[in-house]
């Protein structure tokens, strides 16, 4: 999943990062309103975490540029002003949530778990495919009704491939949207946590539920009869 951070105080911006990417998000960011535009020109992000006192364009202009085109792409305000008009602004320009400054991680990281299921899941918070499940809102995967003791990044892994049941996904969007940019193509180690991943569940279930596509990617099915 990919997030886009734009937060002009860089000790707050690089936080929220930090504690985004140890949850196994893939997140990039930029400090002002004028970049915050470009990147958003130039790539698909599944939520943007906005301030509106930005340097360049102010936060109000990047949402409502955005909006012109994208209706989908969820934002949430980050933004000092509390007052209850501000937020009925941000809101009626066409963000998603609104959270005043100052706030604890916890509540932001609720705040995102929350947008992102209703863009993925809806109402539907647990993911299945054949004896896989996953719970996205308490973050907890079984098979064949045993619990799964995952990594962070199993966990991402496992998310992304349920989400897009039915498709193959590339490493290249595992990368995009389950690592940060720390790693590059020719990284071994997606394919070490997409072993283990596999291991686990062939161990669980009798069988290994994910295929690997050759030029594809990998896709998660249920037995073959």
């Amino acid at each position: 999943m990919r997030l886009l951070v734009i937060e002009d105080e860089r000790a707050l911006c690089e936080t929220i990062v930090r504690s985004l990417r140890r949850l196994a998000y893939s997140v990039d960011y930029c400090y002002d309103g004028n970049r915050a535009m470009e990147l958003l020109g130039e790539e698909r992000y599944d939520l943007v975490l906005l301030d509106l006192n930005l340097p360049g364009a102010d936060g109000m202009t990047v949402l409502k540029t955005l909006r012109q085109t994208d209706r989908e792409t969820r934002v949430l305000i980050l933004s000092a002003r509390s007052e209850v008009a501000d937020k009925v602004a941000g809101l009626d320009a066409g963000a998603n949530d609104y959270l005043a400054k100052p706030f604890h991680l916890e509540e932001l990281e609720a705040r995102i778990r929350s947008l992102t299921l209703r863009q993925f899941t809806q109402n539907d918070v647990v993911l299945t495919c054949g004896g896989v499940t996953f719970d996205t809102k308490a973050r907890t995967a079984a098979a064949a009704g045993q619990p799964l003791a995952l990594t962070r990044k199993e966990t991402g892994i496992l998310e992304y491939l349920l989400l897009h049941r039915g498709r193959p996904v590339s490493q290249e969007e595992l990368i995009d949207h389950v690592w940060d940019n720390s790693v590059d193509n020719f990284s071994n180690s997606i394919r070490v946590h997409i072993s283990a991943l596999r291991k686990k569940l062939r161990t669980a279930l009798g069988y290994d539920p994910i295929r690997n596509r050759i030029g594809e990617g990998y896709i998660i099915e249920e037995e073959q009869a």
